[in-house]
């Protein structure tokens, strides 16, 4: 068939990125751009009927982890289930380069990833193919690859300060003059080869494997702010950081610091916790004014409890620090589940204390049952307190501890459990739909290719689609408001102006999405990662069609065999 265009969407409902209401219009792609938008346009070599459906640009998800798998894979799924066309790595402040070419600095790299993201060593030590030292030579690495979505590369600070500093830096020591001239110097580096900018974690969760801090937990602020000088030396870049601004007496002050003097955007994740008393409301109007003052500061929020999934087939679950299952817990899975659902192993476990280490928070936090929940087949992460398993099992008149057991010894590969660690503010994501409305604040924290046998939030952007933007009866958030925050508003902050709207001339990232049927599958385990290694997996379905730089990869969430994603270098 012959065209003006290559393809033409016809008569879908347009939701362009930029906030605006919907329109009904076609949208015509010619050489991966979008051509025009209108009505009536001319004819396509390929006409496809988007009548009924949402026309939207592909999601940009400025918080993920697949430093390693860009390495080893060419489909970044899961959020290529979700209608992702662009994904950010090097987030938090880890990642794999730059490196020494040493089996010791390797093999640090590696641990940290592994306590920090979740990723366990196996994984990484056989997936991860190592033929780069420097920054610029991981990019150029990736530059050589294909890809179901693009890619964008922040500089990890972690690595960054080992490479320079060594055991220092890896002991958090303070950095020299000398030390924060050298790391300035391979960040401009980095800038000048295409990096995004640099990304750091002040956060006290952040350990490696070992139980050991993140090299950057304690890094003064004397050597952020060289960071900073650099990105207004070189007049590019973002500033990605994590700080506990959870904690009473925390504030935005230091990360405004940061954004005034790079004059460039800065990107934290921000939420709340799950019990008073909440910093959030505080937290949002310091936001607000450092935006008003002129500093461009981005909240990262996740539109969902901030979850991990549990069960004996995943890294944790409420008794893996027990005795009795610590010597279960290497044996196969099928072979572990017969024993578990054995009564006087199940009585064992049930009566054992978790670890009195004070240190293990993860010990703790997998007990708090009250926070607790069954997803089920088709997920509801919003369920209230009555259905939580403290709720369940006080209705049944057992042990919260006693009904968690039986659910997740359930089925051939075991139940599974639902933990909302932050973000379940009393109870609701109310708090949540209040941060989200906040005119500095974007989605994100997903963490696709992170955290991979314990939790699976790289389906947000699904979630807000329905949840916040169709099925939430209170609070329910604009469907224009929704899109814009994971396209248009992610793609300015990392200076992506090709892309993140639907309009001639930028890029044919596109979604065409049936919003009426749009859901979000159960999470599922998968042994696909290198070394036989297992992550969670979550599907959607109506997804009717995503396209990158024009071309399907993905129809009805099935791949297309089409890879037209690319590194991106900034600037």
């Amino acid at each position: 068939m012959s065209g003006q265009f290559d393809t033409v969407l016809r008569g879908g409902t347009v939701i362009d990125g930029t906030g605006a209401p919907a329109f009904v219009a076609d949208v015509a792609i010619t050489a991966g751009r979008i051509a025009a938008i209108g009505e009536n346009l001319a004819a396509g070599r390929e006409e496809i009927d988007a009548r009924g459906l949402l026309v939207t640009p592909g999601f940009v998800d400025i918080h993920t982890h697949y430093d390693g798998q860009v390495t080893w894979e060419n489909r970044l799924s899961p959020s290529s289930y979700h209608g992702v066309t662009t994904a950010v790595i090097g987030n938090c402040g880890v990642g794999f380069a730059p490196c020494h070419a040493t089996p010791e600095a390797r093999d640090a790299m590696v641990r940290l990833m592994e306590g920090v993201e979740d990723i366990p060593y196996p994984v990484l030590t056989e997936g991860l193919p190592w033929t780069w030292e420097t920054f610029p030579e991981y990019l150029a690495f990736l530059a050589g690859r294909p890809y179901d979505m693009d890619i964008v590369a922040l500089v990890p600070h972690a690595p960054l300060r080992v490479y320079v500093m060594g055991e220092r830096g890896a002991n958090r020591e303070p950095a020299t003059a000398a030390d924060i001239a050298e790391m300035s110097r391979l960040l401009g580096e980095a800038l000048d080869a295409g990096a995004a900018g640099i990304a750091t974690s002040r956060s006290l969760f952040h350990r490696s494997s070992d139980g050991k801090a993140i090299p950057t937990y304690q890094a003064a602020q004397a050597e952020l702010l060289a960071f900073a000088r650099v990105l207004r030396e070189k007049g590019k870049g973002v500033f990605q950081i994590v700080e506990d601004i959870h904690l009473p007496d925390a504030s935005l002050a230091a990360m405004r610091e940061l954004a005034e003097t790079a004059g460039r955007p800065l990107t934290f994740s921000i939420g709340t916790g799950n019990v008073g008393p909440f910093q959030y409301p505080r937290l949002l109007e310091e936001l607000g004014a450092a935006n008003a003052a002129g500093a461009v500061m981005k909240g990262q929020i996740m539109p969902r409890g901030i979850g991990m999934i549990l069960g004996f087939e995943l890294t944790l679950n409420p008794f893996y620090t027990t005795a009795t299952y610590a010597s279960l817990a290497g044996m196969p899975l099928a072979e572990r589940l017969n024993r578990l659902r054995r009564p006087e192993v199940r009585a064992a476990i049930l009566s054992e204390p978790v670890d009195p280490d004070p240190a293990l928070v993860l010990g703790r936090a997998v007990r708090d049952f009250a926070h607790m929940f069954i997803l089920g087949d088709r997920p509801d992460y919003e369920q209230p307190p009555e259905r939580s398993i403290a709720g369940l099992a006080a209705a049944a008149g057992v042990t919260p501890e006693e009904y968690a057991y039986d659910v997740m010894v359930a089925g051939e590969s075991g139940g599974k459990l639902y933990l909302a660690m932050a973000n379940y503010a009393d109870g609701s994501l109310d708090a949540v739909g209040e941060i989200m409305s906040h005119p500095d604040v974007v989605y994100g924290l997903g963490d696709g290719g992170a955290h991979v046998g314990t939790i699976c939030d790289g389906s947000y952007s699904t979630f807000a689609l329905t949840h916040w933007a169709r099925d939430r009866v209170r609070d329910r958030k604009s469907l224009p408001d929704v899109v814009h925050r994971m396209t248009q508003g992610t793609a300015r902050i990392m200076g992506l102006a090709d892309r993140g709207v639907l309009a001639p001339g930028l890029r044919a990232d596109i979604n065409l999405i049936d919003h009426a049927r749009l859901s979000i599958g159960a999470p599922e385990v998968c042994y696909d990662l290198p070394a036989g290694g297992k992550r969670l997996v979550q599907r959607a379905a109506g997804y009717v069609l995503t396209m990158v730089e024009g071309l399907p990869v993905y129809c009805e969430g099935e791949a297309t065999g089409d890879l037209p994603g690319r590194l991106v270098r900034l600037g």
